[in-house]
């Protein structure tokens, strides 16, 4: 089964269950070495259903405090790209089934170089490429090497995007679309905008595709709001915070079961 079919065999769980697929975001190296794998290992079984795995990035434009402060302190650590393909490789073969989809910035990739990056991440047991700064309109190179490798390639979309982005976005997005829910960078917010009913609304006229809603979720009650509109719940910021905490991963398996059953409706 390829990557991007994995993908979609999420979504195809979640239907019909009156939730939507839960998605944490973690970055890799962060606190330490031992201590993501221990973080993912903890959010894997508290009810994780596809992963976004973060390659860390010097000049992370999307991203808000939280994250920022823990990719610099991964970067300062030492973490390289070829690291975080280890680690995923890692928690493969431990046992770690849910879906990866690595969250990179361009320029690590391109360092690393496109092809090279594609076919690692893909023998590291990667399922899809979050690329946030990669536009449609220059991923038609990097489209053509994730569908030779089965990948899923999936672009973003803000609450500003027009109707004709909407359309594109729909037309070139694989295994999901990332639907960002708020304006500026990332972080947990106090609530779910109330314009964010109305934007999904929009977006669904151009696409089939699954939704996977992020930017702002930090609650199981916001995860349970989102998962009545979206296909996916994508948490980042809080769970980070919480993967930080010096309790051996307590906050952090406490934070993923909530987030978890909210996203799931149980």
């Amino acid at each position: 089964m390829s990557g991007l079919e994995r993908i979609s065999q999420v979504f195809k769980g979640r239907a019909g269950t009156g939730g939507a697929a839960f998605m944490p975001y973690h970055p890799m190296g962060y606190p330490t070495r031992r201590e993501t794998l221990a973080s993912i290992r903890h959010m894997a079984a508290a009810g994780a259903d596809l992963f976004e795995i973060g390659f860390p990035f010097s000049d992370p434009l999307a991203d808000g405090p939280t994250i920022q402060a823990a990719t610099h302190q991964a970067l300062t650590q030492g973490t390289t790209t070829a690291d975080c393909l280890s680690m995923a490789a890692e928690l493969r073969a431990e046992g770690v089934t849910q879906p990866f989809c690595a969250m990179s910035y361009f320029n690590p990739i391109h360092r690393y170089g496109e092809v090279q990056f594609v076919a690692d991440a893909r023998t590291a047991g990667f399922d899809g490429l979050i690329i946030p700064d990669l536009p449609p309109e220059e991923g038609a190179e990097m489209e053509t090497l994730c569908q030779a490798a089965g990948l899923a390639l999936i672009y973003l979309l803000a609450p500003t995007s027009s109707p004709a982005r909407m359309e594109l976005v729909a037309q070139r997005s694989t295994g999901f679309i990332y639907l960002v829910s708020v304006m500026g960078t990332t972080g947990a917010r106090a609530a779910v905008p109330r314009y964010l009913t109305d934007l999904v609304t929009r977006l669904k006229r151009h696409t089939q595709t699954p939704l996977g809603v992020g930017f702002g979720i930090s609650t199981g009650a916001q995860a349970a709001q989102v998962a009545q509109l979206v296909e996916g719940v994508i948490v980042g910021s809080a769970l980070v915070k919480a993967a930080g905490q010096a309790d051996e991963g307590a906050t952090l398996k406490r934070l993923a079961t909530e987030l978890a059953q909210g996203a799931h409706g149980d």
